[in-house]
């Protein structure tokens, strides 16, 4: 009974949710949000996701915004996924391709690295799935061939592999050491590919106030001048 009555008179608890691409920056957003808002209650989800699940989130309302990248190589296929489900990608800045590494690493001290010194570590990349062609990999260049390959679902599982075994992934270089810590740190790669990374969401639709804090959040934790709507 006093459950009941309590159910009755208890105020939804706000809603907020986003899907995005194993960016440390898009974890940091999060924080920010939750942070300035410094509700009482709230029921709020971060999806660390596969590129596909992200855009299927997005356009079926699971959640407001989704955080992917674009390149040379997959924005013809991306795109056409994202016009077939009337979703809009809004670039937030773009990054020449670095390559994550242990801080212990033998290449750690470089200025920059090529894909022939990393050929003796091995590669790690995420898990696409049933998607898993190089349109939908979260990592540039993911389409040479190496001969050392570990593909994951989650990024502690992937750092973990970085420092246990010496091994790389490609990446934007953005890393947050206050999430991650001081063991994982990031070098250029000297390759020609860049990366677009950018938000997407749906065509004709006005953010909530969490979406709007949530870019706004996101865009001071990216390098640059991430742009203005």
């Amino acid at each position: 009974m006093l459950e009941e009555r309590y159910k009755n008179n208890a105020k939804p608890s706000p809603r907020f949710a986003v899907s995005c691409q194993h960016y440390s920056f898009a974890v940091n957003a999060f924080v920010d949000v939750i942070r300035a808002f410094d509700a009482s209650h709230y029921d709020f989800t971060i999806r660390e996701e596969q590129t596909h699940e992200i855009i299927e989130d997005v356009a079926r309302m699971k959640s407001e915004l989704g955080v992917i990248y674009l390149s040379d190589r997959n924005r013809e296929v991306i795109g056409k996924m994202l016009r077939a489900e009337e979703l809009e990608f809004k670039p937030l800045f773009t990054a020449a391709p670095h390559v994550f590494v242990c801080s212990s690493h033998p290449l750690a001290g470089r200025a920059s690295v090529t894909f022939d010194d990393l050929d003796d570590y091995p590669y790690l990349s995420y898990e696409q799935g049933d998607f898993n062609s190089f349109y939908f990999s979260e990592e540039p260049a993911s389409t040479l061939d190496r001969r050392k390959n570990i593909r994951v679902r989650d990024r502690a599982t992937l750092f973990n592999l970085l420092i246990g075994l010496n091994g790389y992934t490609v990446c934007s270089g953005v890393i947050s050491h206050e999430l991650n810590g001081e063991n994982i740190i990031a070098l250029p790669l000297e390759a020609d590919e860049h990366m677009e990374i950018g938000v997407i969401t749906r065509k004709g639709t006005t953010l909530s106030r969490y979406g709007k804090a949530y870019l706004e959040a996101i865009r001071r934790h990216v390098p640059g001048d991430a742009g203005d709507e």
